[in-house]
């Protein structure tokens, strides 16, 4: 984190500083991870009042706390602390002219963050938002805890509702939105997918008249013409061969499970790229990373050369090894479509030898919990799956429509043990796909 001092941060929140001036050396949001130097940030939430943990903060080494109420000991008082933080990221996003790049999307925004950063990196050092703090309170500080020297920003933006994405685009300013797709996730907090296109597409009506929207050529729905009609600017596409997209994903293969390869095809320029994972839904992110390279002056064929180089976090299609199997951990989160492009990588990948998937439920599909299981249940038997457990109440349609397409083995697990003495009935030679939803955390089956 650049150096900041209590008043410096105080005078970019537009909050009033009291007590002893001192160097912030974090920020925090959790009174029980404070460490000293850090600024704590006292959230009201709906069951728990972060102010109410301010003492133990500042006992714990914390310079002081960023506040709605006065307390007893050092503090930055501010009226409300999610506009105080957005203001303060508005000073600093105020102050850059680099291109900024807000990403948004129903699955993958945050490996799609990663490819583009990976694919901006010829240009110079690039501000990226770290991990998943893409929300109106951690998003703000990608510009304090990025580099300095900077020559573009991407900024990844989560949706939990209408407005949302419109308030981090208030301050975070995107020069150029990336739309990756439009699925099921948070479904329940805006009625269905034509809710989830409005509050995704609050990304393009914030973009600036010499701005550029890059858009999905593939959704369904006619999504791809909704999104489009949110913007009069510029519009560039991004798909898989035959999309009819600006830029191509031609001749995919998986290589193996931890790696891929395909043409990017770009007007009359291809160009190789090898990526260390697999997954076409990963690839046709890539585009779209290739895509946001060229609109900010990386010459495509560097750009290829670039995103080779990127890194996702991990529980993303990980490859791991269990009494002798090999294990594909991608339970870093779920969604119909992404464990639908889990399942074909099994087609291409796993010719010979038992193929078994351990499943958890896919959260926030509202209206659509029922039928978004249902579809990945038929997908299982598609996918030429042997054996399968699955955890969670909603999973029980996974199983029932399995079931009816003919698959002999699937069953619902009471509890984790029960899907860690699953897993314990694997043997080499086999290959085992987990994913599930991030609250499910599967990858405590892996777990002694």
């Amino acid at each position: 984190m650049r150096e900041l001092t209590l008043q410096e941060f105080a005078l970019a929140a537009g909050g009033t500083h009291h007590g002893p001036d001192a160097k912030v050396l974090r920020v925090t949001f959790d009174s029980r991870d404070v460490r000293a130097g850090d600024l704590y940030v006292a959230v009201r939430g709906a069951n728990v009042d972060g102010h109410d943990f301010c003492a133990s903060a500042l006992d714990s080494g914390a310079v002081a706390c960023l506040v709605e109420r006065a307390i007893d000991g050092p503090h930055i008082l501010v009226e409300d602390v999610v506009q105080a933080l957005a203001r303060f990221g508005a000073s600093f996003r105020d102050q850059f002219t680099g291109p900024v790049v807000g990403v948004t999307g129903s699955a993958g925004k945050t490996t799609t963050k990663e490819l583009i950063a990976a694919a901006l990196s010829p240009l110079g050092p690039i501000i990226k938002t770290e991990g998943n703090r893409n929300s109106e309170f951690t998003s703000p500080l990608v510009w304090v805890e990025g580099p300095a020297d900077a020559k573009a920003a991407v900024i990844e933006m989560g949706m939990r509702g209408f407005g949302q994405i419109a308030h981090l685009a208030s301050f975070q300013k995107p020069t150029i939105g990336v739309i990756v797709n439009i699925g099921w996730s948070h479904i329940e907090m805006v009625g269905n997918r034509d809710g989830i296109a409005t509050a995704k597409g609050e990304l393009f009506e914030a973009l600036p008249a010499d701005g550029v929207a890059i858009l999905n050529a593939e959704e369904d729905e006619n999504y791809t013409e909704v999104l489009a009609g949110k913007f009069a600017g510029r519009k560039r596409t991004f798909g898989l061969a035959g999309s009819g997209a600006d830029l191509e994903i031609e001749d995919y293969q998986a290589l193996s499970w931890s790696e891929c390869s395909f043409l990017a095809k770009l007007g009359d320029e291809r160009h190789p790229v090898r990526l260390g994972f697999v997954g076409s839904a990963l690839a046709r992110n890539a585009a779209a990373a290739l895509l946001v390279a060229v609109e900010c002056g990386v010459p495509f064929a560097e750009a290829c050369r670039a995103i080779q180089t990127v890194k996702l976090p991990p529980m993303r299609m990980e490859v791991r090894e269990f009494n002798g199997a090999t294990v594909i951990l991608d339970a870093y989160n779920a969604a119909p479509n992404s464990v639908i492009s889990a399942l074909e990588s099994f087609r291409a990948l796993c010719p010979t030898g038992r193929k078994v998937a351990i499943l958890g439920e896919m959260r926030e599909l509202g209206i659509d919990e029922e039928r978004g299981h249902r579809i990945v249940g038929k997908a299982l038997v598609e996918a030429g799956i042997d054996r399968a457990i699955t955890l969670g109440e909603p999973t029980k349609w996974i199983v029932d429509e399995a079931k009816a397409h003919g698959m002999a083995y699937i069953r619902l697990a009471g509890d984790i043990d029960e899907v860690k003495a699953f897993l314990r009935t694997v043997s080499p030679g086999d290959t085992v796909l987990i994913k599930g939803s991030r609250a499910v955390a599967l990858e405590r089956a892996l777990e002694p």
